[in-house]
Protein backbone atom coordinates (compact mmCIF):
# COMPACT_ATOMS: atom_id res chain seq x y z
CA UNK A 1 0.00 0.00 0.00
CA UNK A 2 1.30 3.19 -1.09
CA UNK A 3 0.59 6.29 0.39
CA UNK A 4 0.87 9.72 -0.70
CA UNK A 5 1.46 13.46 0.61
CA UNK A 6 -1.11 16.16 -1.25
CA UNK A 7 0.11 19.47 -0.86
CA UNK A 8 -2.33 22.13 1.38
CA UNK A 9 -1.68 25.59 1.22
CA UNK A 10 -2.17 26.87 4.49
CA UNK A 11 -5.64 29.02 5.08
CA UNK A 12 -5.46 32.72 6.24
CA UNK A 13 -6.10 33.37 9.66
CA UNK A 14 -8.63 36.22 8.93
CA UNK A 15 -10.68 33.20 7.00
CA UNK A 16 -13.28 33.08 9.86
CA UNK A 17 -13.24 36.70 10.71
CA UNK A 18 -16.89 37.35 11.10
CA UNK A 19 -18.87 41.09 12.29
CA UNK A 20 -20.93 40.59 15.18
CA UNK A 21 -24.15 41.24 13.10
CA UNK A 22 -25.17 37.72 13.44
CA UNK A 23 -24.87 34.16 15.16
CA UNK A 24 -21.81 32.40 14.33
CA UNK A 25 -23.15 29.28 12.88
CA UNK A 26 -21.45 26.00 14.83
CA UNK A 27 -21.62 22.22 13.43
CA UNK A 28 -21.13 19.88 16.59
CA UNK A 29 -19.73 16.74 15.67
CA UNK A 30 -20.17 14.28 18.62
CA UNK A 31 -18.56 11.13 19.79
CA UNK A 32 -20.99 9.31 21.59
CA UNK A 33 -18.54 6.10 22.13
CA UNK A 34 -15.89 8.83 23.65
CA UNK A 35 -14.47 7.76 27.20
CA UNK A 36 -15.85 10.50 28.87
CA UNK A 37 -19.38 11.27 26.81
CA UNK A 38 -22.90 10.64 27.17
CA UNK A 39 -25.80 11.62 25.85
CA UNK A 40 -27.00 13.83 28.73
CA UNK A 41 -23.49 15.23 28.25
CA UNK A 42 -24.62 16.05 24.86
CA UNK A 43 -27.80 17.47 25.52
CA UNK A 44 -25.98 19.95 28.44
CA UNK A 45 -23.26 20.98 26.24
CA UNK A 46 -25.28 21.32 22.96
CA UNK A 47 -27.77 23.16 25.07
CA UNK A 48 -25.51 25.72 26.89
CA UNK A 49 -23.68 26.56 22.92
CA UNK A 50 -27.29 27.48 21.52
CA UNK A 51 -27.93 30.05 23.90
CA UNK A 52 -24.57 32.55 21.91
CA UNK A 53 -24.54 29.89 18.50
CA UNK A 54 -26.46 28.73 15.96
CA UNK A 55 -25.80 25.00 17.24
CA UNK A 56 -26.23 21.96 14.89
CA UNK A 57 -24.98 18.95 16.28
CA UNK A 58 -24.31 15.75 14.65
CA UNK A 59 -22.63 11.87 15.93
CA UNK A 60 -20.62 10.13 14.36
CA UNK A 61 -21.46 6.64 13.27
CA UNK A 62 -17.69 4.96 12.42
CA UNK A 63 -14.51 5.57 11.95
CA UNK A 64 -13.31 8.46 9.63
CA UNK A 65 -17.19 9.81 9.68
CA UNK A 66 -16.09 13.51 11.67
CA UNK A 67 -13.62 13.65 8.59
CA UNK A 68 -17.07 13.31 5.97
CA UNK A 69 -18.91 15.79 8.64
CA UNK A 70 -16.24 18.27 9.18
CA UNK A 71 -15.84 18.86 5.29
CA UNK A 72 -19.65 18.91 4.75
CA UNK A 73 -19.89 21.51 7.44
CA UNK A 74 -16.76 23.74 5.52
CA UNK A 75 -18.69 23.32 2.13
CA UNK A 76 -21.75 24.36 4.02
CA UNK A 77 -20.49 27.39 5.40
CA UNK A 78 -20.39 26.41 8.87
CA UNK A 79 -18.52 29.13 10.80
CA UNK A 80 -16.58 26.79 13.32
CA UNK A 81 -16.91 22.70 13.85
CA UNK A 82 -16.93 21.90 17.51
CA UNK A 83 -15.93 18.28 18.22
CA UNK A 84 -16.75 16.97 21.51
CA UNK A 85 -14.53 13.51 21.80
CA UNK A 86 -11.34 13.02 22.42
CA UNK A 87 -8.13 13.12 20.21
CA UNK A 88 -9.19 11.12 17.96
CA UNK A 89 -12.27 12.81 16.88
CA UNK A 90 -10.45 15.82 16.94
CA UNK A 91 -7.79 14.14 14.65
CA UNK A 92 -10.58 12.89 11.91
CA UNK A 93 -12.16 16.50 12.16
CA UNK A 94 -8.79 18.43 11.55
CA UNK A 95 -8.80 16.07 8.60
CA UNK A 96 -11.53 17.43 7.26
CA UNK A 97 -10.36 21.02 7.84
CA UNK A 98 -6.72 21.56 6.98
CA UNK A 99 -6.97 24.04 4.20
CA UNK A 100 -10.52 24.69 3.98
CA UNK A 101 -10.43 28.08 6.16
CA UNK A 102 -12.81 26.80 8.66
CA UNK A 103 -11.27 26.60 12.42
CA UNK A 104 -11.77 23.94 14.62
CA UNK A 105 -12.92 24.39 18.29
CA UNK A 106 -12.45 20.84 20.59
CA UNK A 107 -13.87 20.03 23.63
CA UNK A 108 -12.71 17.46 25.60
CA UNK A 109 -14.59 14.23 25.85
CA UNK A 110 -12.18 11.81 25.78
CA UNK A 111 -9.38 10.04 28.37
CA UNK A 112 -6.47 11.83 27.70
CA UNK A 113 -7.22 15.14 25.23
CA UNK A 114 -4.08 16.19 24.62
CA UNK A 115 -4.56 18.43 21.40
CA UNK A 116 -6.84 20.24 24.07
CA UNK A 117 -4.51 20.25 26.82
CA UNK A 118 -1.74 21.77 24.08
CA UNK A 119 -4.10 24.88 23.06
CA UNK A 120 -5.05 25.75 26.14
CA UNK A 121 -8.79 24.75 26.04
CA UNK A 122 -9.60 23.38 29.78
CA UNK A 123 -9.95 20.24 30.91
CA UNK A 124 -13.11 19.95 32.22
CA UNK A 125 -16.38 19.77 29.79
CA UNK A 126 -18.26 22.26 31.95
CA UNK A 127 -15.64 25.12 32.30
CA UNK A 128 -14.69 24.53 28.12
CA UNK A 129 -18.10 25.12 27.37
CA UNK A 130 -18.52 28.25 29.30
CA UNK A 131 -14.87 29.28 27.73
CA UNK A 132 -16.32 28.50 24.03
CA UNK A 133 -19.13 30.92 25.49
CA UNK A 134 -16.80 33.64 26.41
CA UNK A 135 -15.77 33.48 23.30
CA UNK A 136 -18.74 34.63 20.87
CA UNK A 137 -17.89 38.39 21.40
CA UNK A 138 -14.04 37.75 20.83
CA UNK A 139 -13.16 35.47 17.78
CA UNK A 140 -10.33 34.81 17.09
CA UNK A 141 -8.35 32.23 15.08
CA UNK A 142 -5.18 30.79 15.13
CA UNK A 143 -3.29 29.08 12.59
CA UNK A 144 -1.38 25.85 14.16
CA UNK A 145 0.61 23.41 11.51
CA UNK A 146 -0.32 20.26 11.19
CA UNK A 147 1.94 16.96 10.23
CA UNK A 148 1.06 14.56 7.90
CA UNK A 149 1.72 10.82 7.34
CA UNK A 150 0.38 9.10 4.10
CA UNK A 151 -2.79 10.55 3.68
CA UNK A 152 -3.25 11.25 7.50
CA UNK A 153 -2.94 14.67 9.11
CA UNK A 154 -1.86 14.70 12.48
CA UNK A 155 -2.15 17.69 14.75
CA UNK A 156 0.71 16.73 17.59
CA UNK A 157 1.96 12.98 16.93
CA UNK A 158 2.54 10.27 14.64
CA UNK A 159 4.64 6.61 15.27
CA UNK A 160 5.48 3.85 12.89
CA UNK A 161 5.60 0.57 14.73
CA UNK A 162 6.00 0.07 18.41
CA UNK A 163 4.06 2.83 19.39
CA UNK A 164 1.27 1.93 16.75
CA UNK A 165 0.87 -1.69 17.61
CA UNK A 166 0.33 -0.48 21.45
CA UNK A 167 -2.58 1.83 20.51
CA UNK A 168 -3.87 -1.02 18.19
CA UNK A 169 -3.67 -3.38 21.18
CA UNK A 170 -5.27 -0.62 22.98
CA UNK A 171 -7.63 0.11 20.72
CA UNK A 172 -9.40 -3.46 20.94
CA UNK A 173 -9.84 -3.13 24.34
CA UNK A 174 -12.18 0.22 24.73
CA UNK A 175 -13.63 -0.91 28.27
CA UNK A 176 -10.36 -1.79 29.79
CA UNK A 177 -8.97 1.33 28.39
CA UNK A 178 -11.67 3.85 29.83
CA UNK A 179 -10.96 1.90 33.30
CA UNK A 180 -7.28 1.96 33.45
CA UNK A 181 -6.47 4.94 31.26
CA UNK A 182 -2.64 5.16 31.07
CA UNK A 183 -1.99 2.43 33.06
CA UNK A 184 -3.75 -0.25 30.74
CA UNK A 185 -1.36 1.75 28.07
CA UNK A 186 1.71 0.70 29.99
CA UNK A 187 0.77 -3.36 30.46
CA UNK A 188 0.12 -2.77 26.79
CA UNK A 189 3.29 -1.59 25.98
CA UNK A 190 5.50 -3.85 28.13
CA UNK A 191 3.13 -6.84 26.53
CA UNK A 192 3.90 -5.60 22.98
CA UNK A 193 7.05 -5.04 23.28
CA UNK A 194 7.82 -8.21 24.78
CA UNK A 195 5.47 -10.48 22.70
CA UNK A 196 6.42 -9.04 19.37
CA UNK A 197 9.81 -6.30 19.35
CA UNK A 198 12.15 -8.54 21.73
CA UNK A 199 12.49 -11.18 18.79
CA UNK A 200 12.45 -10.25 15.17
CA UNK A 201 10.48 -6.87 14.85
CA UNK A 202 9.58 -5.34 11.63
CA UNK A 203 12.49 -3.61 10.01
CA UNK A 204 11.98 -0.01 8.69
CA UNK A 205 13.90 2.42 6.64
CA UNK A 206 13.53 6.25 7.93
CA UNK A 207 15.12 7.98 4.21
CA UNK A 208 15.85 11.72 5.19
CA UNK A 209 15.76 14.66 2.80
CA UNK A 210 19.99 14.72 3.38
CA UNK A 211 19.87 11.33 1.66
CA UNK A 212 20.38 9.59 5.11
CA UNK A 213 19.04 6.12 5.12
CA UNK A 214 18.12 5.22 9.10
CA UNK A 215 17.69 1.32 9.80
CA UNK A 216 15.07 1.07 12.65
CA UNK A 217 12.41 -0.72 14.16
CA UNK A 218 9.81 2.60 15.48
CA UNK A 219 9.80 5.97 14.20
CA UNK A 220 8.02 8.79 15.86
CA UNK A 221 7.23 12.57 14.73
CA UNK A 222 6.36 15.28 17.05
CA UNK A 223 4.46 17.92 15.99
CA UNK A 224 3.95 19.66 19.49
CA UNK A 225 6.10 19.94 22.95
CA UNK A 226 4.27 17.02 24.39
CA UNK A 227 4.21 13.36 22.49
CA UNK A 228 1.27 12.52 24.78
CA UNK A 229 0.33 12.57 28.62
CA UNK A 230 0.53 9.70 30.51
CA UNK A 231 -2.12 11.04 33.42
CA UNK A 232 -1.14 14.62 34.51
CA UNK A 233 2.74 13.83 33.56
CA UNK A 234 3.54 15.18 29.69
CA UNK A 235 5.54 12.46 27.72
CA UNK A 236 7.89 14.77 25.97
CA UNK A 237 9.78 12.71 23.26
CA UNK A 238 11.58 15.35 21.72
CA UNK A 239 12.11 18.84 23.21
CA UNK A 240 11.95 22.34 21.61
CA UNK A 241 9.16 21.82 19.35
CA UNK A 242 5.56 23.45 19.07
CA UNK A 243 2.58 24.07 16.84
CA UNK A 244 3.87 27.01 14.92
CA UNK A 245 7.42 25.68 14.11
CA UNK A 246 6.67 25.04 10.86
CA UNK A 247 8.66 21.68 11.38
CA UNK A 248 8.35 18.46 12.60
CA UNK A 249 10.75 16.72 15.21
CA UNK A 250 11.77 12.95 14.35
CA UNK A 251 13.71 9.90 16.07
CA UNK A 252 13.98 6.20 15.31
CA UNK A 253 14.62 3.01 17.36
CA UNK A 254 17.20 1.51 15.78
CA UNK A 255 16.76 -1.73 17.57
CA UNK A 256 14.63 -3.13 20.47
CA UNK A 257 16.52 -5.15 22.38
CA UNK A 258 15.01 -5.80 26.13
CA UNK A 259 18.26 -3.49 27.82
CA UNK A 260 16.87 -0.28 25.69
CA UNK A 261 12.90 0.29 27.29
CA UNK A 262 14.68 1.32 31.07
CA UNK A 263 16.22 3.89 29.41
CA UNK A 264 13.45 5.07 26.71
CA UNK A 265 10.52 5.02 29.66
CA UNK A 266 12.68 7.16 31.77
CA UNK A 267 13.57 9.69 29.38
CA UNK A 268 10.21 9.74 28.10
CA UNK A 269 8.25 10.74 31.43
CA UNK A 270 11.07 13.34 32.84
CA UNK A 271 10.62 16.42 30.50
CA UNK A 272 14.14 17.48 31.58
CA UNK A 273 15.85 14.47 29.45
CA UNK A 274 16.02 14.40 25.84
CA UNK A 275 15.42 11.09 23.97
CA UNK A 276 17.32 11.89 21.11
CA UNK A 277 20.63 11.56 23.61
CA UNK A 278 19.84 7.77 23.75
CA UNK A 279 22.52 5.32 22.32
CA UNK A 280 19.96 3.41 20.70
CA UNK A 281 18.01 6.50 19.27
CA UNK A 282 18.65 8.59 15.69
CA UNK A 283 16.94 12.37 16.49
CA UNK A 284 16.28 14.82 13.56
CA UNK A 285 14.90 18.14 14.59
CA UNK A 286 13.82 20.09 11.74
CA UNK A 287 12.20 18.11 9.79
CA UNK A 288 9.66 19.08 6.81
CA UNK A 289 9.78 15.62 4.59
CA UNK A 290 11.17 12.06 5.28
CA UNK A 291 10.06 8.95 3.87
CA UNK A 292 9.49 5.15 5.72
CA UNK A 293 9.18 2.12 4.33
CA UNK A 294 9.83 -1.61 5.51
CA UNK A 295 12.80 -3.38 5.12
CA UNK A 296 12.20 -6.26 5.14
CA UNK A 297 8.76 -7.24 3.39
CA UNK A 298 6.36 -6.52 6.50
CA UNK A 299 3.63 -4.22 6.42
CA UNK A 300 4.55 -1.21 9.09
CA UNK A 301 1.47 0.06 11.88
CA UNK A 302 1.13 3.26 12.13
CA UNK A 303 -0.95 5.94 14.20
CA UNK A 304 -1.73 9.27 14.07
CA UNK A 305 -2.54 11.23 17.45
CA UNK A 306 -2.86 8.24 19.26
CA UNK A 307 -5.47 6.52 17.03
CA UNK A 308 -3.94 3.22 15.30
CA UNK A 309 -4.80 3.92 11.20
CA UNK A 310 -3.60 0.52 9.94
CA UNK A 311 -0.31 -0.77 8.45
CA UNK A 312 1.25 0.45 5.02
CA UNK A 313 4.61 -0.22 3.18
CA UNK A 314 5.92 3.11 2.18
CA UNK A 315 4.26 6.40 3.84
CA UNK A 316 5.58 10.38 2.87
CA UNK A 317 5.85 12.73 6.14
CA UNK A 318 5.46 16.13 5.43
CA UNK A 319 3.77 18.94 7.66
CA UNK A 320 1.71 22.38 6.19
CA UNK A 321 2.41 25.35 8.13
CA UNK A 322 -0.36 27.16 10.14
CA UNK A 323 -2.67 24.79 7.96
CA UNK A 324 -5.53 24.42 10.48
CA UNK A 325 -7.25 27.28 12.18
CA UNK A 326 -8.75 26.73 15.63
CA UNK A 327 -10.17 28.73 18.07
CA UNK A 328 -9.54 27.82 22.06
Amino acid sequence: MLLRVVNVSAPSPDASALTSSRRRRLAVIVNPNATTTSPRLRSLVVHALSHRFEVEPVDTEGPRHATELARIAAESGADAVVTLGGDGTVNEAANGLVGTGVPLVPLPGGATNVFHRLIGMPGDIVDATEHVLSLADRWETRAVDVGRIGDRWFTFAAGVGLDASVVDRVDQRPKLKARFGPWFYAAAAVSTFNRHYVRHPPQMILELPDGRSLPGVTAVFQNAPEFTYFASRPVRLLPDQSLDSGTLAGAILRHSRPTVMPGITIRALIPSLDLGRHRAVEAFPGLTSAVVRTADERPLPFQVDGDYVGVTDRAEIGIAPGGLLIVA
